[in-house]
């Protein structure tokens, strides 16, 4: 007999995942060979022992029941399936109802964070008190405005700001008097410390960890598949290299994600059109634009292709192709921006970039200055080289038909999660 835990966590899996748009309820959606739910109840198994209730939407708790056994392993019996309501706040009720009489500190986690840590669920248990909350947060990156309709009213300071995850950790008693008082207030809350601090009580954070990011949308998806597919080579590699099969010379080491990583990327414009070039986020009156789906700066899109390289995150195609009309026509800023922001949000930063182009024009040195802060603000202030050269004729550069970019480009991880 396991001992009964005093502490409990409620994986909230009732989400019918309308942005996701997968043709399932998103925890029951697949990331690679197991589902969205599989992995999260991964991660919790893998923490120290709870009562485990899972909250499925209606019809589907024959499928949380199976994807809880396979994961729980030797400790099914500490795990439950309940079925969820109308709204989160709902189904947070009902996990809450399934609690059993020892439990004192309560987590609830969305199951849309599939890829939380055991030590981040770990961290969050243990701050715990008998009279405050507890949310696990990530720093805001972003640069933020305040709005009214299309026009920018001033800037927000992030640094009074934070991203909220889950699992949130909260006094069992103090919990369910928070959840009483919302019902009968009628109030809908967005998240369960929302509620928690309507009722009076305090929530502190502590530091969250960036492989709980929430999976909303295909992007995310698929940068859950990417994360998953790099653990899955780390993985391959150790159990290689411990084999009795291993050679005399032993393959290269696996870097850790803390290493600098490189990445290569090159575009190839004619000239073509109608207005004037853009050229290394700078406009170039009086010279033939570039042709191409946006602005047909080879620059730039070379600069996109080498850190998405680098993080291994794609290429440029895949995240600004024809299939995304909204880029159509848009200049370097918009490119180099959002790409900085996929980087961030996959835990990437960016060293440094080298770019070199091939054509007879522009006449470049001028403005390499200029162009070199251009490119750099909208990498965040990363340094950005560009140097030009011409071939003395040959090729279709040298006969002046379009313009070829190589660019090299440097990112680190940022966070580097402990192995569990």
């Amino acid at each position: 007999m396991l001992p009964v835990p005093n502490t409990a966590i409620i994986v909230v899996a009732a989400g019918s995942g309308t942005r996701l748009d997968a043709g399932a309820p998103k925890a029951f959606v697949g990331i690679d060979t197991h589902s969205i739910l599989r992995h999260a109840l991964d991660g919790v198994f893998a923490a120290a022992p709870a009562q485990v209730i899972v909250v499925a939407p209606e019809g589907f708790e024959g499928d949380a029941e199976a994807e809880l056994r396979a994961a729980a392993g030797e400790r099914a019996e500490l795990g439950r399936v309940v079925t969820g309501g109308d709204t989160r706040q709902k189904s947070v009720a009902a996990g809450l109802d399934a609690l059993w009489g020892d439990v004192r500190t309560v987590l609830v986690h969305d199951a849309a964070r599939a890829l939380t840590t055991p030590a981040a669920i770990d961290a969050v248990a243990a701050a715990v008190d008998d009279v405050s909350g507890v949310i696990p947060t990530l720093p805001v990156i972003d640069t933020l405005k305040k709005v009214d309709g299309d026009d920018i009213v001033g800037p927000i300071d992030r640094s009074e700001l934070a991203a909220a995850m889950t699992p949130q950790g909260f006094p069992r008693d103090l919990l369910e008097e928070a959840y009483a008082a919302a019902l009968a207030s009628g109030i809908e809350y967005t998240d369960d410390a929302a509620l928690f601090a309507a009722a009076g009580h305090p929530v502190r954070r502590i530091d969250g960890s960036p492989r709980g990011f929430k999976i909303t949308t295909p992007a995310d998806l698929e940068r859950a598949r990417h994360l998953l597919t790099t653990d899955s080579g780390a993985s391959a590699h150790a159990a290689h290299a411990g084999s009795d099969l291993t050679p005399q010379i032993p393959p290269a080491p696996l870097l850790s994600p803390s290493m600098p990583r490189v990445g290569l990327g090159t575009d190839v414009h004619a000239f073509g059109g109608e207005g004037n070039l853009w050229l290394a986020g700078l406009e170039w009156p009086g010279e033939q634009p570039l042709s191409g789906h946006s602005d047909g700066d080879a620059v730039a899109h070379a600069i996109v292709d080498a850190l998405l390289g680098a993080a291994g995150l794609g290429d440029i195609g895949e995240h600004f192709g024809t299939a995304h009309p909204e880029y159509a026509g848009a200049h370097a800023e918009v490119f180099l921006d959002r790409t900085r922001e996929i980087l961030a949000e996959a835990g990437f930063a960016i060293g440094n970039v080298s770019v070199q182009f091939q054509g007879n024009r522009p006449r470049f040195s001028p403005r390499r200055a200029e162009a070199q802060q251009v490119l750099s603000a909208a990498l965040g202030g990363a340094p950005v080289s560009v140097t030009a050269t011409t071939t003395d004729g040959l090729g279709f550069a040298g006969r002046g038909e379009g313009i070829a970019v190589t660019a090299v480009a440097l990112v680190v991880q940022t966070s580097v999660e402990e192995s569990s």
